[in-house]
């Protein structure tokens, strides 16, 4: 069989091509303290610096081995760009949405006009811009945002869960908004070097909400954003926190190439609810990838490839204590595996 660039085995991985062996990659944040010792860029100033959040990033890859470059490490520069009071992360931290905005339907008039040049949306770009131009011709550039649902949920705070169940056409004018944001802030990633998408949405779990507000608040909206990737040639990945089981036959529905599935779900179950998306995961971060030694990590790497899954990978975003080691371990265990 033909031997693949980096960039061109996960493409047609994630879009169910045979391919030489499986790629090594973390879809969810990749960013650790040993990383940041080795190439001096350190948060929280990567989370505001392009260049040091590129230079964090490409660490990823020098340092751990990772096929591919990733950014941001965090899910806060999309309600930032908002008015949203951000707490400011730490060496060790990222940083948190502590302040919303939008409080009912007259509020969402004020956030339309908004800026993707701006803040920290801005860098994040402007970070892809420089891994591209210097991987982009050989490895995955991968673009993370937060999804719709859950940069609702920042912009309104606690009560948009409430909000969903007893305001309909608020709900539904707030997902409006942010959905066309995330298309345009998509967009703009592709534009200056992204070639795979990761929506990041925590929140928006069938589990959390119900599979009829699901398929109401979150799956149209998901689809609008799949959608565009796709015009791009854009794969797209989908991580949703929690045990996501029951949904994801609705996940699947929304287009998306690969559903990034948690420690909490059975891989074996996941690659059996789908038809045709990747099952991307599922080592537990704390307690292997951080708190267990390489041997453990190799050996629970090997139980999730028996299980069938299609890209080894974190169960969630890698906890900045992680050992080098522990991740070198998983990416070589994905690097030896052959379909």
């Amino acid at each position: 069989m033909t031997e693949y660039t980096p960039k061109e085995r996960l493409a047609r991985a994630l879009t169910g091509q045979p391919v030489d062996r499986m790629p090594a990659i973390s879809v969810t944040q990749t960013g650790t303290i040993e990383q940041m010792e080795a190439c001096g860029a350190f948060w929280p100033e990567a989370n505001d610096d392009a260049e040091k959040m590129a230079t964090l990033a490409e660490a990823g890859h020098t340092v751990i081995g990772f096929e591919a470059v990733r950014v941001p490490f965090d899910i806060t520069a999309e309600a930032a760009l908002f008015g949203c009071t951000i707490k400011e992360g730490t060496k060790e931290q990222q940083p948190s949405v502590v302040g919303h905005v939008v409080n009912n339907i007259d509020d969402i008039e004020k956030i339309k006009d908004y800026d993707i040049s701006q803040g920290r949306i801005g860098v994040v770009c402007d970070a892809i811009k420089i891994l591209a131009d210097k991987y982009g011709d050989e490895l995955p550039i991968m673009g993370s945002m937060i999804g719709p649902f859950s940069l609702a949920q920042h912009i309104n705070g606690d009560d948009w869960f409430m909000a969903i169940f007893t305001d309909e056409a608020f709900g539904l004018a707030l997902m409006e908004v942010t959905t066309d944001f995330c298309v345009d802030y998509a967009k703009k990633m592709v534009e200056n070097g992204a070639d795979t998408m990761v929506i990041i949405d925590p929140t928006a779990s069938a589990q959390l909400i119900g599979a009829a507000f699901y398929e109401k608040f979150v799956v149209p909206y998901h689809k609008k954003v799949v959608d565009a990737m796709h015009e791009l040639n854009v794969a797209t990945v989908l991580h949703i926190c929690g045990d996501t089981t029951k949904g994801l036959a609705m996940m699947e529905s929304c287009g998306v190439d690969a559903i990034s599935i948690d420690q909490s779900v059975d891989i074996a179950t996941a690659v059996a609810g789908v038809e045709k998306a990747v099952i991307v995961g599922n080592l537990d971060p704390v307690n292997v990838l951080w708190n267990k030694t390489p041997e453990l990590v190799k050996e629970e790497s090997h139980k999730a490839l028996d299980a069938g899954v299609g890209l080894l990978a974190p169960g969630c975003g890698i906890v900045s204590k992680t050992p080098n080691v522990n991740l070198q371990a998983m990416v070589e265990v994905a690097k030896s595996h052959k379909y």
